[in-house]
């Protein structure tokens, strides 16, 4: 007996992409699971940068990347939110992150990077042994700080207690609190009464 053999293709897998933010001549990609950005410069060679590996459950949405100065240095500040949920019979979890980072892409490093977490819980609780009666209860969690980009450059980190400002150190090339007597101590956030 004889059978037709399938035929190869001889077209090459085509890895593609999905363009998430694009600024400049800067675009935020995810590909195959890996998030990256990369830049084109103006003799056409591409610059990669890789942000972040995402499991299958949770992909960069609301990507935002913007340029800035910071003591006359270009840099670009790129943030994102992921969005992931655990359930299961008895209680169910949506968990949104919210990234940002700052990079040099002149040099193709990583200057600075922040997590915050937010995390709402919904959970059937059981009022007896039996298991008869039961009530539905929601509560919410956060974790890190709230990370906001300032207009010269500087950035806040900013939880429930405290607000501390950070400015690029151009020797060591880092993001450190002002070495000046007000800023050492990071200040309370006032409560609303």
């Amino acid at each position: 007996m004889y059978s037709q053999k399938k035929k190869r293709s001889s077209k090459a897998k085509v890895v593609t992409s999905n363009i998430i933010a694009k600024t400049d001549n800067l675009t935020a990609e995810l590909i195959k699971g890996s998030f990256y950005v990369f830049r084109i410069d103006k003799t056409a060679k591409k610059d990669t940068l890789l942000l972040k590996t995402f499991s299958s459950t949770a992909t960069p949405t609301d990507c935002v990347i913007k340029k800035f100065t910071a003591k006359a240095l270009p840099l670009y500040c790129i943030t994102w939110t992921e969005n992931t949920s655990n359930d299961s019979s008895t209680k169910k979890e949506l968990i949104v992150s919210k990234n940002a980072q700052i990079w040099n892409p002149a040099t193709k490093t990583q200057l600075f990077t922040n997590t915050q977490t937010s995390t709402n819980i919904k959970e059937q609780v059981f009022l007896d042994k039996n298991r008869t009666a039961s009530e539905t209860q929601e509560r919410n969690r956060n974790e890190g700080f709230t990370f906001t980009l300032l207009p010269d450059g500087d950035f806040t980190l900013k939880n429930k207690s405290y607000e501390t400002k950070y400015s690029l150190n151009t020797t060591t090339m880092k993001f450190e609190v002002p070495k000046s007597s007000s800023a050492v101590q990071p200040k309370p956030v006032k409560k609303k009464k």
